[in-house]
């Protein structure tokens, strides 16, 4: 069996509410369920959440919610490694095989169904142990710089400022959308950031995390103009 797991606990800080505030009109969590269900990859789509109104507004647009998420699991530091496990191991004490799990963000309003099933179809044929979104650096992060308390500018790695931008290694980071992988690979804690991992690479428009209200409103004005060149579809 293959599962999908979106986690969305209802104690949001930086954004109130935020897994279930109206994102172009629609609430945001809405977004991540619609594209793992039209992607026809999963035999179960799930929410994972210890809020009951979040409950009720992913089983409105499709998901199932099967268990509420026990408290222990619902606070600050909790990553999602744990509650997508948590979820796994509820399905195998209930008698199903799972096979592989998904992590979906609930706030990744520019998931594409395209990008879960090359991250299934590429880890199905290979033998690695996990498979996620990843985007290139818009700038080299070898030319780094910081400024010091003392508002100074200082460079990172110095002795990369006079190469050429061709000349270094393209870096990349977490895109923050979704991470597929083995359920034994979740069950037992492996290292996903390791070599056990294969990238699944996304345009940097199809990009934006999600953290303040800054992230929310340049999220949004990206989602139309997307709209706008079909790029992606409401």
């Amino acid at each position: 069996m293959k599962i999908a797991v979106i986690p969305a606990r209802g104690g949001s800080k930086r954004i109130p509410r935020k897994n279930i505030k109206l994102f172009s009109g629609k609430p945001i969590i809405a977004r991540s369920i619609q594209v793992a269900l039209n992607s026809n990859i999963f035999d179960k789509v799930i929410v994972s959440t210890d809020d009951r109104d979040i409950a009720s507004i992913a089983e409105k647009y499709g998901a199932e919610v099967p268990f509420i998420r026990p408290n222990y699991l619902a606070d600050d530091i909790t990553g999602t490694n744990a509650v997508v496990k948590h979820a796994i191991q509820w399905f195998i004490d209930g008698g199903h095989e799972v096979e592989y799990a998904c992590c979906i963000y609930a706030t990744a309003p520019f998931l594409k169904k395209e990008y879960l099933q090359e991250g299934y179809n590429n880890l199905s044929k290979s033998n690695k142990l996990f498979a996620f979104s990843v985007a290139s650096f818009i700038s080299p992060i070898q030319r780094a710089v910081r400024i010091t308390n003392k508002g100074h500018i200082q460079a990172f790695w110095p002795n990369n400022i006079s190469k050429r931008s061709q000349d270094l290694d393209k870096s990349y980071h977490d895109a923050g959308q979704f991470y597929w992988g083995k359920a034994e690979a979740f069950i037992n804690n492996i290292e996903m950031f390791s070599e056990a991992s294969l990238p699944v690479v996304l345009p940097t428009y199809l990009t934006q995390d999600i953290d303040d209200m800054e992230d929310w409103k340049r999220a949004e004005l990206m989602f139309q103009v997307l709209l706008s060149t079909g790029d992606i579809v409401d």
